[in-house]
């Protein structure tokens, strides 16, 4: 596979050759920066892990060489910072037991550049080699405008590949904003109780990230902990932790919906939901 960027790679942490283990993949993470996939898509780690007949694979848009430095790391080049990110996202790979882990190496501005079709091109051609049964990226509604960047790269990817090779689902998932305000019915929720030890191994090993800087791994169990809790209020927690996500297969399924209008009318149902309890409470 032949990837376009000098820097990128491909890392098979059980060394099968590259064809096969993307050939295996069946669940598959685009996200924009190292640490992103392990924050948002435990699910599809967490329901490959161990398995025989599932196989997770990930994929990092962009070099993370921009990201916060702090304590031990607050010294390093954006170059050094950039290799570091790529050995933790490599060790990631192993704790989580992935099939594959592709690093693509573009910069931020390159992700989030409308007119850049290289990072479309790119990630097409990856889920045209793996063809997963779902793919989890990140929300439309995330405030960091890389992630948010990233989603829009890869609904563009998907709706240019043929049909009979789109994944059945498509994720949008929490990362720098939670969709706790989305309508319960139109959630997507998982339960990510299992194995918690990995959970946590997966999000500890980003060192140059939580050392003395922002705890993603205590803030990440924390959202997935206040998920399942305040999920319903008079039901028993029927998962220990959860994750949600927002459904974008309807963006991939039929390729003349507008992007901005699916994501903005979530939060029109939102309001106007909020609009008619607050009326309703007030007696009016």
């Amino acid at each position: 596979m032949d990837l376009r960027n000098t820097g990128a790679e491909v890392f098979v942490p059980d060394n099968m050759p590259l064809p096969g283990a993307m050939r295996r993949t069946t669940h598959m993470a685009i996200a924009a920066h190292p640490d992103d996939v392990e924050i948002m898509a435990y699910d599809g780690i967490s329901r490959c892990f161990g398995k025989e007949d599932r196989w997770f694979t990930g994929v990092v848009v962009t070099d993370g060489s921009g990201s916060l430095r702090n304590g031990p790391y607050a010294e390093l080049s954006g170059e050094e910072m950039r290799e570091i990110r790529k050995l933790e996202q490599r060790k990631a790979a192993v704790i989580g037991e992935y099939s594959a882990m592709a690093l693509l190496d573009y910069s931020s501005s390159e992700a989030k550049d409308p007119s850049n079709s290289d990072v479309v091109k790119e990630i097409a051609d990856l889920v045209l080699e793996a063809r997963p049964y779902v793919v989890y990226t990140h929300n439309l509604a995330d405030k960091h405008d890389t992630h948010a960047a990233v989603a829009m790269k890869v609904i563009q990817a998907l709706r240019s590949i043929p049909e009979n090779a789109l994944p059945e689902k498509v994720y949008g998932c929490e990362v720098w904003r939670s969709l706790d305000w989305m309508m319960d019915e139109e959630k997507v929720s998982f339960d990510v109780s299992s194995h918690p030890n990995i959970a946590a191994a997966l999000l500890e090993v980003f060192d140059s990230q939580i050392s003395e800087g922002k705890r993603y791994d205590l803030a990440t169990v924390g959202r997935r902990l206040s998920n399942a809790t305040f999920n319903a209020s008079h039901d028993a927690d029927e998962a220990a932790t959860v994750s949600y996500a927002m459904d974008l297969t309807p963006l991939v399924m039929d390729k003349n919906m507008d992007i901005c209008n699916y994501i903005t009318a979530h939060i029109d149902r939102f309001k106007e939901d909020t609009a008619d309890k607050i009326k309703r409470l007030a007696g009016r």
